[in-house]
């Protein structure tokens, strides 16, 4: 039975994470891992996102009409970055969990930073076609060892030059495959029970609550200025999550 307290910490988490993303069409596995990373270990958290994760993203990745456009240019991005996500999670039985939060919160730090400077690289078209292979598996191995999709992969997305409505459809097809990936790799390795899986069920509930709210939330606030809370946030919860690992680590 799961404790009152375990299950308002995934009630809170998602309905904020929900609402993120309801105001600026992203973040809700970012903010989920982050926050639940810091209350549970982070496989537990890995796996919590699953399901929330997964139909939040089915939905961004379908609409937008550029399907079509958008698998013939990414694929082998999307590819590379889906089937080495089980390279990654073979780590996670390996490696001692303290240093991949570490690492969790590096990258957590990385995409914070990025968003808050506006730092942008580009990447012409001709040399996609050996840049996204690398890109990809980098970040499916990242995804493996600490769940995060975010780093390099959205900044790759950014580099190439998508349009914004292109871009939103492209990265809920990255968020889609991976969560897709990172599912079957966590109960490949025997880290997603059957009370989790059913757990993360239960948290599209609250997730999509959130979007609701963070729908209406758009309306009335200024994305701009949400973009910049949500980065000082993430940014904020990295640090915490890089120092709550190193005193574990050490401890």
């Amino acid at each position: 039975m799961i404790e009152f307290t375990t299950v308002a910490i995934i009630f809170c988490t998602f309905l904020m994470a929900g609402t993120v993303k309801g105001v600026i069409g992203l973040g809700l596995p970012t903010v989920s891992l982050a926050i639940l990373a810091v209350t549970f270990d982070l496989t537990t958290a890995m796996a919590l996102l699953i399901a929330p994760s997964l139909v939040t993203n089915i939905w961004q990745a379908a609409i937008g009409g550029h399907a079509k456009i958008l698998l013939k240019r990414l694929w082998p991005f999307l590819l590379f970055a889906t089937v080495t996500i089980w390279i990654g999670a073979l780590g996670l039985k390996r490696v001692d969990l303290a240093l991949l939060s570490a690492l969790l919160g590096l990258l957590l730090i990385a995409y914070a930073l990025v968003g808050l400077t506006g730092f942008r690289i580009s990447i012409d078209r001709h040399r996609e076609s050996w840049v996204a292979p690398i890109v990809g598996a980098l970040n499916g191995i990242l995804t493996g060892l600490t769940g995060s999709f975010v780093v390099p992969g959205v900044m790759y997305l950014q580099a190439i030059g998508l349009p914004r409505d292109q871009l939103v459809q492209a990265m809920g097809m990255l968020f889609t495959v991976s969560t897709l990936a990172l599912g079957l790799a966590l109960g490949g390795n025997g880290l997603l029970s059957w009370q989790l899986a059913l757990t993360s069920l239960a948290a599209l509930v609250p997730a999509i609550i959130g979007m609701m709210i963070g729908q209406r939330l758009r309306m009335i606030l200024s994305e701009q200025q949400f973009r910049r809370v949500f980065f000082v946030a993430l940014l904020a919860l990295g640090i915490y999550i890089v120092v709550q690992s190193g005193a574990l680590a050490t401890g």
